[in-house]
């Protein structure tokens, strides 16, 4: 019974071995990667803070939160700071979630949720664009950024530089179980580099 179990057990394994090394050598489809370029993780309450106190934003400016999540930045920006908040969404799952927690602190006048892909939004109202994507999609959203956001806007990501840009800023903060992670604050022009 050992043997034939042996003697089973080895081709599957081949064939397992196979289809493993058969899937990891095909070339990722470029479009599927681009479209889940963001941590599926939210932001901890303390780098909230943290991003909105470096970001500054003030009374009647708009706030874009680009990968919004549950829409917990947007909250708390529209109750602390008293903004406009409107938050891009890739999700649906996460998108609706979003749209729920605002109806839950009736910020529904103040933040709208769009269930959609950031690349195509008209972010140029926005006064300040707070972002947890990964680098690889900030610097697939920067010529955006260049081309429609007006001086002075502040751009706050957490974790992830944006190439080719400099921040004006950089603080730490403490994330999820310790670990320490950083905080980039921009600003437009004046981040560009040249």
């Amino acid at each position: 019974m050992r043997y034939r179990a042996m003697r089973f057990g080895i081709p599957v394994s081949i064939l397992v071995l196979g289809f493993g090394f058969a899937a990891y050598a095909q070339e990722p489809n470029l479009h599927d990667f681009k479209a889940y370029l963001a941590p599926a993780v939210g932001s901890p309450e303390r780098a909230i803070d943290k991003m909105l106190e470096l970001a500054n934003p003030k009374p009647g400016e708009v706030l874009y939160d680009f990968g919004c999540g549950d829409g917990r930045i947007l909250i708390a920006a529209a109750e602390r700071y008293k903004v406009k908040g409107v938050g891009v969404e890739l999700s649906k799952r996460l998108a609706e979630t979003a749209v729920e927690n605002v109806k839950k602190h009736r910020l529904q006048d103040e933040i709208k949720i769009i269930h959609g892909n950031f690349l195509q939004t008209d972010l140029s109202p926005g006064n300040v664009v707070t972002l947890y994507l990964a680098t690889t999609a900030n610097d697939t959203l920067r010529p955006n950024f260049e081309r429609y956001l007006r001086p002075n806007t502040r751009v706050v990501s957490y974790d992830y530089p944006i190439p080719g840009w400099k921040p004006i800023e950089t603080s730490e903060t403490e994330g999820h179980q310790g670990a320490v992670h950083t905080i980039y604050l921009y600003e437009v022009p004046n981040s560009i580099k040249k």
